[in-house]
């Protein structure tokens, strides 16, 4: 029967043996807008029409500083599968962000898997920063780019999977280049990685670590198992030429992707990067807790230390 469930990936989404695709949370939008609190301007900006993807840029009201602001090209998290950048929760955390750091932010609307696998969402986050690097001399397609954003002072930075893509985008970057365009640093928020064996205090538990991978071939029919790069840093021959000079990793306690966070920064270290990486580890805290929680003392804390790395 077409209401038959094929394959159960709660609590994120379900898929119907008619091929429907039910997605269980993230599903919830809000229109760019002037946000009342933070004074930030926001506005929706088609990336491309074939594939259809766009992006929501937001621009803070005050300038905090003379000249051009820092750029923060953003990609939101949810497994590659939910949330969009039009999601409340993404937008009032960009709207915070812009805001305490004084920075223009580029939030990518990438396609989303299953309906759209991997690489797809990674080909467009490449797209987004082809087209940010397009107005490098000030004549671009968007004004707030041109008038408002400094392409020497980029930032690529996510959460959970968007965390993954913001590291691919800066191996990308480190073997591709984009002429006009300088990625100064990167951010990766309880990042979605993994691997065959369990790092640190990762879970051994055989049932989970197979649920994982069936989630991964679902999202990548194409991955070579659970140590594909896409996945591995540590199995990435091209981590060493990872395209930035420095790396802000946040993990959280009770995350079960916490080891995994630690474990990048070691073998990023070892890879032969020459940058400089940094580890903050909030306890008694879980997975994007500062977006469930933005305004608890630990989600204050995480975006102080965000907002010091965007203006270091």
């Amino acid at each position: 029967m077409a209401s038959e469930i094929s394959q159960d990936f709660s609590p994120f989404l379900r898929i119907y043996k008619d091929g429907r695709i039910e997605r269980l949370i993230g599903t919830a939008t809000v229109p760019a807008s002037l946000d009342d609190a933070t004074r930030v301007a926001s506005k929706d900006v088609p990336l491309s029409s074939h594939p259809a993807f766009s992006a929501r840029l937001y621009l803070p009201a005050a300038a905090p500083r003379p000249g051009k602001l820092p750029l923060l090209v953003y990609f939101h998290g949810g497994g590659f599968c939910i949330e969009t950048a039009s999601s409340p929760t993404y937008h009032n955390y960009l709207n915070a962000v812009a805001s305490e750091a004084g920075v223009v932010v580029v939030s990518v609307d990438y396609r989303r898997a299953p309906e759209e696998p991997l690489p797809a969402a990674y080909d467009d986050s490449w797209a987004a920063l082809q087209w940010v690097a397009s107005h490098a001399a000030g004549d671009g397609p968007d004004e707030w780019l041109n008038e408002r954003a400094d392409l020497k002072r980029v930032f690529l930075a996510g959460d959970s999977a968007g965390a993954n893509i913001a590291h691919h985008m800066g191996l990308r970057i480190g073997s591709d280049k984009l002429d006009g365009l300088a990625v100064a640093g990167i951010v990766l928020v309880h990042a979605f990685f993994w691997g065959s064996e369990p790092v640190g205090t990762e879970t051994a538990d055989a049932g989970r670590r197979a649920w994982t991978l069936k989630f991964l071939e679902v999202l990548c029919p194409t991955i070579s198992g659970a140590d594909d790069p896409i996945i591995n840093p540590g199995a990435d021959p091209r981590l060493g030429a990872l395209g930035c000079d420095k790396v802000l990793v946040f993990v959280a306690e009770k995350d079960g992707l916490r080891s995994r966070g630690w474990y990048y920064e070691e073998v990023l270290k070892k890879s032969g990067w020459s940058g400089r990486s940094e580890v903050v580890e909030t306890k008694g805290e879980d997975h994007v807790f500062h977006l469930m929680n933005p305004s608890c003392d630990n989600a204050l804390e995480l975006m102080k230390r965000l907002v010091k790395f965007l203006n270091e």
